[in-house]
């Protein structure tokens, strides 16, 4: 494929952009010239043609031979606006092809079954459209991984199922115990809803959350009930959840396949009981999903700050990828105040802001690479 003479070979290196590293790109091939330096793209300036002596030129050809295959793995992808633009950086989308992974857009316009083909596809799309679009689409191409199926997703929207069979979990033989607050539903009337608070013998204050989370801003806003009555200045459907000190920090847990990433994010401090006796009303929580939360690098009490064991992560982790059939999900995790490793579960999010979780370009290659490989062998063992 190269054409004769020194010059002509030169040129045609240069116009194509072949380099040493050659890998697949869907892109074309003038994406294989960039490089990372820190976090900036570089690309290379072209050498002047007349500079390039013969061994150079037989050399780049002679290892452009014997480059090794690279199982290549193309993700077509379903994304808001919004989380296309928090996942899909530069960075990650370089980093991804030189591992020979190409990230294409699907076009919503037209039938899935005509795209492609795509070995992975990774959504995050609401609607009961695209769900039906999607459980077609896997029954037709088994062949293909969906990042994650529709109905497992849609588990985790309900606040009400979301924490459902968290007891039953078999973490026995790990350094710590898991737990989830005591919570109730109220589908309407939040005002008559004091006394079923009551019966139910959860004890203010209380963490009040939207039921369903349908992507908007409003369904993840948190409020905090410190009374009977500060409940009717709620909305709902939602969803009542027992405060439980924990010294002002969380956890989130962000699970990429078998990978775990541990962050701490600032919360709400603890509520003690004379406050419980003097504060009314209703609080807003602050955004911990923000970077601006993180409190990976503050000056904090170790026993509160300390990460979650690593031995109880991975058990949790394993047994939560199994209940809820999902690899791209977050927890929200505290610890009980005053205890070594008692911790509470009290929110999931399905395909979360990876964009705040350090490294999370290498990761997501890693776990695509893994899947590329998952796939060549079961191939090649048929």
């Amino acid at each position: 494929m190269f054409a004769s003479g020194e010059i002509e070979t030169t040129r045609l290196r240069r116009n194509l952009g072949i380099t040493c590293n050659l890998g697949f790109s869907c892109g074309g091939f003038e994406d294989l010239g960039v490089r990372l330096e820190g976090e900036n793209m570089v690309v290379p300036e072209e050498e002047d043609e007349e500079k390039v002596s013969e061994t150079e030129t037989e050399t780049a050809s002679f290892q452009m031979i014997q480059q090794p295959f690279q199982q290549k793995l193309v993700v077509g992808y379903a994304l808001t606006s919004k989380k296309k633009k928090s996942f899909l950086q530069p960075k990650l989308e370089v980093l991804a092809r030189r591992k020979g992974i190409c990230f294409v857009a699907i076009d919503l316009s037209r039938p899935l079954s005509e795209q492609g083909p795509f070995d992975v596809v990774l959504h995050k799309l609401l609607g009961k459209e695209w769900q039906e679009v999607i459980e077609d689409y896997q029954q037709k191409h088994p062949e293909v991984t969906v990042l994650d199926p529709p109905g497992a997703i849609q588990r985790i929207y309900n606040r009400q199922s979301m924490l459902q069979g968290m007891a039953d979990l078999n973490l026995s033989d790990c350094s710590g115990s898991l737990s989830v607050p005591k919570q109730m539903v109220v589908l309407k009337d939040s005002a008559s809803s004091a006394d079923k608070v009551v019966e139910a013998g959860l004890k203010f204050p209380l963490v009040a959350k939207p039921l369903w989370i349908d992507g908007t801003a409003k369904s993840h806003q948190l409020f905090l009930a410190y009374d009977r009555r500060s409940l009717a200045e709620l909305d709902p459907p939602l969803v009542l959840q027992e405060f439980v000190n924990h010294g002002g920090v969380m956890f989130k847990v962000f699970v990429v396949g078998d990978i775990i990433k541990v962050v701490r994010r600032f919360s709400l401090p603890n509520v003690s009981n004379c406050e419980k006796n003097k504060v009314d009303g209703v609080f807003q929580f602050p955004r911990v999903s923000s970077a601006a939360a993180s409190a990976d690098n503050a000056d904090l009490d170790p026993r509160v700050a300390e990460l979650p064991p690593k031995p109880f992560l991975e058990a949790l982790v394993k047994e939560l990828r199994t209940l809820l059939g999902l690899r791209l999900f977050n927890i929200d995790m505290i610890r009980e105040h005053g205890s070594k490793n008692v911790f509470y579960v009290i929110d999931i999010n399905y395909f979360p802001g990876y964009g705040k979780m350090p490294d999370y370009e290498q990761v997501f290659v890693d776990f695509f690479q893994n899947l590329a490989h998952a796939k060549h062998k079961k191939k090649h063992c048929k």
